[in-house]
């Protein structure tokens, strides 16, 4: 399917942040019989049977909740627009024996598919990045002692210690850079081979996005940038990152690669980038799907927005 906006971008819950300090609360909405709980066993989430674009299919009641994940701490998501409080928990067990029409199916399948609506799809970004940060924090990074969840899983403390640890997102730059009427895009050597992209990499201490998004094109490609203008971002819970788009002049032509980070770079053509995705290059290359934003960056560097 293809989307209007990249995957992942759309949260339909209230959060409750202003809440979650409010113990007794949080521990009425958990009882609530009405609360519903989605399933993550490992890295992927435990659906059930149902149409695609169902938000019923990963979502589960009280009573139906896999033996599995008792004792297990809920991280609270929010609640929907009929009041209802809506949390995430990690199966105990990553080996999880599923239940009769039940599927454990990972996130980018789940996007790619429409299996969820989109709506929902945030919610489920949120889910997973803050249960991947959970299971990896469970000891205190001040003393080594075990940590517990707080504030409805948006922090763990130390029982030793009593410091606290909060969930982090890492910020990524992602840049379609343009020259002329020509767009770089490189290929990793983990993407199939007819797959090019937008250049990207993590921000490092102490740079802005716009200074991290030049020298990350410079090392992958040797292309030299100028002025950069931000497009939009997009969370990516692979397990935590926030991409930030962008579109970037570029000031030089000569590419020299790193073979470390890429395994090709070219310039192409804007009448090569439309085919490419309207799927009628010569070399049958291809963009990636729109579920990412690198996706929807070419898009608008070839619309000039």
């Amino acid at each position: 399917m293809t989307r209007l906006t990249p995957a992942f971008m759309q949260g339909s819950l209230e959060r409750l942040s202003g809440h979650r300090n409010e113990p007794e609360r949080v521990a009425a909405i958990l009882a609530d019989a009405k609360s519903r709980y989605a399933v993550f066993s490992g890295d992927k989430l435990l659906v059930h049977a149902g149409p695609a674009g169902s938000d019923g299919i990963w979502w589960h009641d009280r009573a139906d909740l896999p033996n599995a994940i008792s004792g297990v701490e809920p991280v609270l998501l929010g609640l929907d627009a009929d009041g209802v409080a809506h949390f995430a928990m990690q199966a105990a067990d990553p080996e999880l024996q599923l239940g009769a029409g039940q599927a454990a199916v990972d996130l980018r399948s789940i996007a790619l598919q429409g299996l969820v609506d989109d709506g929902m799809l945030g919610v489920a970004a949120q889910a997973r990045a803050l249960l991947h940060w959970h299971v990896r924090h469970r000891f205190c990074s001040n003393c080594g002692a075990t940590t517990v969840a707080g504030e409805a899983g948006y922090k763990r403390v130390c029982g030793a210690c009593s410091a606290e640890h909060f969930p982090r997102t890492d910020p990524v730059v992602i840049i379609a850079v343009v020259r002329g009427s020509s767009m770089l895009l490189g290929r990793s050597g983990r993407f199939s081979p007819t797959m090019y992209s937008t250049l990207a990499g993590f921000v490092e201490p102490g740079e802005t996005a716009e200074d991290a998004a030049r020298r990350e094109v410079e090392e992958e490609s040797g292309i030299k940038v100028g002025a950069v203008r931000y497009v939009m971002s997009q969370p990516w819970p692979f397990p935590a990152n926030l991409m930030i788009g962008m579109i970037g002049e570029g000031l030089s032509e000569a590419i020299d690669i790193d073979p470390d980070e890429l395994a090709d770079a070219r310039w192409f053509s804007f009448d090569e980038v439309r085919a490419m995705c309207d799927g009628r290059h010569p070399e049958e290359l291809e963009i990636p799907p729109s579920i990412s934003i690198a996706h929807h960056l070419i898009l608008a560097a070839l619309d000039g927005r």
